[in-house]
């Protein structure tokens, strides 16, 4: 079974991840998590988590964005910052001030992620 970062789908993934385009990039993830086990798994589930959040932020269901994106962020914590071999410490970190904003009852916490990419 190959890792999901060989399969084409998961760059596809990542470009609709970085354009903002949650919907698709939830199902594409959704997609290879199904195909996916081992460790690799759980680090695609939390980025198609993550991708939800984002959707039902952009349509003011904070309760549903809070609760996606905290557990996206736990899934996240048991990997080191390289899964799936991209850069994840800028995503975590932004990810982490915009779920406490959203504990808070910010509203106001919708603005661009870090890009993800593959490290080289």
């Amino acid at each position: 079974m190959q890792k999901p970062q060989q399969d084409p789908r998961f760059l596809e993934g990542l470009a609709l991840f970085n354009a903002a385009d949650w919907y698709p990039c939830h199902d594409l993830f959704e997609a290879l998590w199904h195909e996916t086990a081992g460790p690799d798994r759980a680090a695609l589930q939390a980025l198609l988590q993550i991708a939800v959040a984002h959707w039902h932020l952009e349509r003011g269901n904070l309760r549903g964005a809070t609760i996606l994106m905290g557990e996206g962020l736990g899934r996240l914590a048991a990997y080191g910052d390289g899964a799936l071999g991209l850069d994840l410490r800028p995503l975590r970190r932004v990810l982490s001030e915009r779920l406490e904003a959203l504990q808070l009852g910010e509203a106001g916490a919708a603005g661009a992620l870090p890009p993800l990419e593959v490290q080289a």
